[in-house]
């Protein structure tokens, strides 16, 4: 398995294909806010070159600095020859479920991308069952593929922008520093202020799953 920055790339080009796409997701594991699916489809001239050096350091958003998602997402953007963002809101993974939720994002993003027939697709640790992309599911995706990384970052970087705003619509909650995610402080300003609009009330991962 891919580790090092250089390796991810060298995974992707080692598929043989000319384009290779990657999608992943940030905030499954959150307390508020919402899911964010992001696709990212490269080209071999992006892969082999790293995007002209820029993207040298990719990795898994989650091993990366919040500075450093922010500068890698601009040259993602450059680099990629197409980038889909899909997101659904706490209300909507509270009527649909997590999972359901999750597997929406992720299928209707690699949709919006729509790779052609000479393009291998990588899905962060899910099998799209209902997605019409052909793809192939990987585990630890974005630790293995530079494609699949990059949607990491740019998810990530997407859905701690959403939460920063947030931060400023409904003080008290500090959603601009744990982004959502379930800290002492998060859960503290849950029991003094109760539940936001943004909260989600329903963690049944598997309701409604297919």
């Amino acid at each position: 398995m891919a580790s090092r920055p250089g390796e991810l790339f060298r995974f992707d080009l080692d598929l043989g294909s000319g384009q290779v796409a990657g999608a992943d997701e940030a905030g499954r594991g959150c307390l508020a806010g919402p899911i964010v699916a992001a696709a990212v489809l490269m080209d071999r001239d992006c892969l082999e070159s790293e995007g002209d050096g820029r993207l040298s350091e990719i990795r898994d958003s989650k091993k990366l600095t919040a500075k450093a998602r922010e500068r890698l997402y601009p040259e993602v953007m450059a680099c990629a020859l197409k980038v889909v963002v899909v997101m659904r809101s706490s209300a909507y993974i509270d009527a649909n479920g997590l999972h359901v939720s999750n597997i929406e994002c992720l299928s209707r993003a690699i949709e919006g991308l729509g790779p052609g027939p000479e393009a291998i697709t990588l899905v962060d640790g899910f099998a799209l069952k209902e997605c019409e992309v052909p793809h192939r599911r990987l585990v630890k995706g974005d630790s293995t593929s530079a494609a699949v990384a990059a949607a990491s970052i740019v998810a990530k970087v997407t859905r701690d922008r959403c939460m920063a705003r947030a931060g400023r619509q409904y003080e008290g909650y500090g959603f601009e520093g744990h982004k959502g995610y379930a800290s002492p402080g998060h859960r503290d300003a849950i029991r003094l202020l109760g539940p936001s609009p943004i909260h989600r009330l329903s963690f049944d991962s598997d309701a409604y799953a297919a």
